[in-house]
C-alpha cells in the first residue's frame, strides 16, 4: 500500500463513519458511545473497507425506515452491525479503485500531538508511564524524518501503546476489571445475536481497552487518534 493510500484509509475511517452514522439517524448532535467507538476500531483493525461500512449503515437504516411500526429509534451503531459484516463479505476480493491524498498533518502537529501525550502520561501517576513518555520525546526529536513515513511512525507508537496497556492492566484493581466487564455486559447484550463470535471478541477487546484507558486517564497513542 502506498503511502498516499494508507493515510487517506486510515486517518478518514473514525470521523466518516460518525458523520455518516449522524446523517442517517438524522441527528447531527447524536454521540457515539464507547461501545460504537470500539465498534468502529474493531472493523478496522479487522480491514472492514470503509465504504462497506458506510454502506451497511445506509441498508440498515433502509430497512428500519421500511417497517411498519418503528418501536424505538436507533441508538447505536451496533444495530447495523450485520449490515455492515454484509456488505464487507460482498466487496471481499474485489478490486478497490486506487485512491491519493496528501498528507493530513504537518511536522509541527505531529510533534504538538506527541508531545502533548507524553505530558499525559507522565500526568497519570502511574511511575512505569515515565518510560513510555521518554519514548514519545525521542520520536519527537525525530519527527522530520517520519513526517514522510507515518506508517512506520504508527508501527512504533502501536508497540508503545501495547506496552501502555499491559502496565495499565497491572495496575488495575480485580473491582475495577470486574465493573468493566459488567457494564461491556449491558451495553452489549442487545445486539450479540447481530454479530459473529469474531466481531464480539474484538469489540470486546476494544471496549475494554477503551475503558482501561479512560480510567487511568492515559490517552491513546494511535496516529488514528490524532484528529
Amino acid at each position: 500500500m502506498t503511502q498516499e493510500n494508507w493515510t487517506l484509509n486510515y486517518f478518514n475511517y473514525f470521523t466518516e463513519i460518525e458523520e455518516h452514522f449522524q446523517r442517517a439517524r438524522g441527528t447531527g448532535l447524536f454521540l457515539l458511545s464507547p461501545l460504537d467507538w470500539a465498534l468502529i476500531e474493531s472493523w478496522k483493525i479487522a480491514g472492514v473497507p470503509l465504504e462497506a461500512v458506510l454502506r451497511g449503515i445506509d441498508s440498515a437504516f433502509e430497512k428500519w425506515r421500511s417497517r411498519r411500526t418503528k418501536t424505538q429509534k436507533v441508538n447505536s451503531l451496533a444495530f447495523c452491525a450485520q449490515a455492515v459484516l454484509t456488505e464487507a463479505e460482498r466487496m471481499a476480493g474485489t478490486a478497490r479503485a486506487q485512491s491519493s491524498a496528501p498528507s493530513p498533518y504537518s511536522p509541527d502537529e505531529l510533534r504538538a500531538y506527541l508531545t502533548g501525550n507524553a505530558a499525559k502520561l507522565r500526568q497519570s501517576g502511574l511511575e512505569p508511564m515515565t518510560e513510555i513518555a521518554d519514548a514519545l520525546d525521542r520520536l519527537t526529536e525525530q519527527i522530520d524524518q517520519y513526517a514522510g513515513d507515518l506508517e512506520s511512525l504508527e508501527q512504533r507508537l502501536t508497540v508503545l501503546e501495547e506496552k501502555m496497556l499491559a502496565l495499565a492492566r497491572a495496575a488495575q484493581t480485580e473491582e475495577q476489571s470486574l465493573a468493566s466487564r459488567r457494564k461491556l455486559e449491558s451495553e452489549l447484550r442487545p445486539y450479540r445475536s447481530k454479530m459473529t463470535a469474531a466481531q464480539l471478541s474484538l469489540l470486546e477487546k476494544q471496549y475494554l481497552e477503551r475503558r482501561l484507558l479512560e480510567g487511568h486517564k492515559l490517552p491513546r497513542l494511535s496516529l488514528f487518534y490524532m484528529r
